[in-house]
């Protein structure tokens, strides 16, 4: 006789967020989809609750009244690599860029709907759950496109793709966060170095080469993806 199911344990979310309706909604919308919410209204009580549960994912709201929420992701960037979507306001393309800088997977812009929310929180669990079982050997396949990192090829549908070492190293970037949002300065100094942050035509540049080489039809990319005003992630899955 077998024994009895093992249950797994929902996912839970930890919601940072002043306004009680939104903090209503989402806590409704959430549990109907099977996630447990522990919510907060404040950064401070945030961070207690973040380091006291250690929840799967963080949705925070930048626009707390006590502490700054860039200043949240740092601090939990300090200790934990767990998921952060962070909650802006329409047009605000500093916010998202300050922080994701700071250490957030993704962001949501306000007024968002929820399957956008839904998609964007999927991702980044399945990205964190993909880096955990991680066996190091470098090999990222999404799609078609296969990237051995330590052997320097990519292929594409089992063809290899000729790339330049600049070209190499800003596809490797992307790959090792990838389906998360990457800014344009956090690419350059990882792929040209400090000297190059602020170069932002630099990017322009090879991403549209990457895209040539890659995409099946480089004016609709399906892999490397533009995140306006913002910079680029690569897919994930």
């Amino acid at each position: 006789m077998s024994g009895p199911a093992l249950q797994t344990a929902p996912t839970a979310v930890l919601l940072i967020e002043d306004e009680a309706p939104i903090r209503k909604f989402l806590r409704a919308a959430l549990e109907g989809q099977g996630y447990t919410v522990v919510e907060t209204a404040t950064g401070q009580d945030g961070l207690t609750q973040a380091a006291m549960r250690v929840p799967d994912l963080v949705l925070l709201d930048l626009g707390l009244p006590d502490v700054d929420g860039f200043e949240i992701v740092r601090r939990i960037r300090e200790w934990s690599g767990l998921p952060i979507i962070v909650l802006t306001a329409r047009g605000q393309d500093g916010d998202k860029v300050r922080a994701l800088d700071a250490g957030a997977d993704d962001y949501v812009t306000k007024p968002f709907s929820m399957p956008e929310l839904l998609a964007r929180m999927r991702v980044a669990l399945r990205h964190r759950a993909q880096a955990a079982a991680d066996n190091g050997n470098g090999v990222i396949e999404i799609d078609r496109l296969r990237m051995d990192l330590a052997g320097h090829e990519v292929t594409l549908g089992g063809a290899e793709v000729q790339l330049t070492p600049i070209e190499f190293r800003l596809l490797a970037t992307l790959a090792r966060y990838a389906g998360r949002v990457l800014t344009h300065d956090f690419l350059l100094r990882e792929v040209w170095g400090p000297s190059a942050v602020g170069q932002h035509h630099y990017l322009r540049v090879y991403m549209a080469q990457l895209r040539r080489k890659i995409e099946p039809d480089p004016a609709r990319p399906r892999f490397l993806l533009t995140e306006l005003g913002v910079g680029y992630r690569l897919k994930d899955g």
